[in-house]
């Protein structure tokens, strides 16, 4: 690796400092049911338990009802591992919903549990083993940490907060900037003139590849969090590739040189 520490370090949210697992679930039904007018009352028996392990396939929040839609039409695990981008498209297609419908019922069916019951809200959400302590180490380092999430800025500085973590509003990049990871990484080099020492922290291996594909961003080291959102073969795939670092939560938290 070009550097011991880090100039500047991004983290993902979703599946690197926080496990949303049961608030997915039950915000992607809540979803479901206002998109699907034949959804049944309660989500059928098992339909959590399947969608737990196929959250990896979800890169924005308008899949997610989706991903419940063709679990429930008795699509197996493997088609959907297989070619989810086309099979998530197909799908919405055939039931007359725009991606920004899907969105917009997903965001405000948040919005409304918010509302209503923030407590119980902020409750579905876990943060990972020790994350949070090194995010603080961090934030009192000498260097620029910033959260780049696909999940909304305000939801992500909310659950920070509830923990005690006061992390800057102006660092947090989510869905709400309406750009990929890539633009916000080169926005970030450009914004506090870094040319070397970019660091990321990602769970998505698809993500990872699309900044590898990025000639102008061969300085950023790519990090892929192996207790995240990934499959078996997502860790492998990493494992393999010089340009990856696969992270471990026990190196995480550990001193930079651990990584």
């Amino acid at each position: 690796m070009s550097n011991f520490q880090p100039v500047l370090l991004a983290f993902d949210f979703d599946g690197v400092i926080c496990d949303g697992l049961l608030e997915y679930f039950q915000t992607a039904w809540r979803a479901y049911q206002r998109l699907f007018p034949d959804a049944p009352a309660q989500p059928p028996t098992g339909l959590a338990e399947q969608f737990y392990p196929l959250r990896p396939v979800i890169e924005t929040g308008w899949e997610m009802p989706v991903l419940l839609r063709v679990l429930i039409q008795g699509t197996t695990a493997t088609q959907i591992l297989s070619d989810w981008p086309t099979l998530a498209r197909t799908t919405i297609a055939q039931a007359q919903i725009e991606s920004d419908e899907a969105m917009s019922a997903v965001d405000s069916v948040r919005d409304d549990w918010i509302r209503s019951d923030l407590d119980n809200w902020l409750a579905q959400h876990r943060f990972y083993p020790g994350v949070l302590e090194r995010l603080q180490r961090c934030l009192t380092a000498d260097l620029v940490v910033v959260i780049i999430s696909t999940k909304e800025g305000r939801f992500i500085q909310q659950l920070l907060q509830q923990q005690g973590v006061n992390f800057p509003g102006a660092k947090i990049f989510g869905k709400e900037v309406k750009q990929p990871k890539t633009q916000t990484l080169r926005q970030l080099a450009a914004d506090f003139a870094v040319e070397q020492g970019i660091w990321f922290v990602e769970d998505r291996v698809q993500t990872l590849q699309k900044v590898q594909q990025a000639e102008d961003l061969s300085q950023v080291e790519l990090f892929l969090a192996d207790w995240g959102y990934n499959t078996e073969g997502d860790r492998a795939l990493a494992q393999h590739d010089p340009r990856l670092h696969l992270l471990s939560l026990s190196q995480l938290v550990q001193e930079f040189s651990a990584w």
